[in-house]
């Protein structure tokens, strides 16, 4: 899973919509799009702070000397340690933190649904989102299968590639 700037506005309208059709949270018209705003933040949060886990996985590799490959395993290692979740966890991960805004939100008047009950409401709206992605993602690793995954050059072109498809497809940021 992996979450794009670009996505952010239309997954934090799609999660604040079902949840106050669904009756599971209060919002007052005027305050929806400041609620918007709020799960926006804690999903910019979520890029910002998985960019920085990368960042800090690349440079114990160039640090250590390690081969480019393990950078995954790096990365899920330091996402542990901070209790960040990544890959498969990365949809949990997401609902707790929004669910934690909306609480924690003067612009929700009421939040009236059980926790596992938003947290299904907003897993449907990521996964609906982020299958997206995942397409891209295949296609994109189809289109570069002659590269070796994990090397500098299967990096590059792995953006070159993304960038030109999600071009095409009217979803860069």
């Amino acid at each position: 899973m992996r979450l794009y700037p670009g996505k952010i506005s239309p997954i934090a309208g799609d999660m604040v919509q079902q949840l106050v059709a669904n009756g599971d949270i209060e919002v007052l018209p005027d305050m929806v799009s400041e609620v918007v705003l709020d799960i926006e933040s804690v999903l910019r949060e979520y890029i910002r702070a998985d960019r920085e886990i990368t960042d800090r996985a690349r440079d114990v590799i160039s640090k250590d000397g390690l081969e480019f490959n393990q950078v995954n395993k790096i990365k899920t290692k330091l996402a542990e340690e901070r209790g960040f979740g990544i890959g498969d966890r990365a949809v949990e991960y997401l609902t707790r933190q929004i669910i934690e805004a909306l609480f924690h939100s003067r612009n929700v008047d009421e939040v009236f649904a059980e926790d596992h009950t938003l947290r299904k409401s907003l897993r449907d709206v990521l996964n609906r989102h982020l299958n997206v992605d995942d397409d891209l993602d295949q296609e994109v690793r189809k289109r570069i299968k002659n590269l070796q995954e994990g090397t500098s050059t299967w990096e590059v072109e792995y953006h070159k590639v993304m960038s030109d498809l999600k071009r095409l497809k009217g979803l860069d940021a």
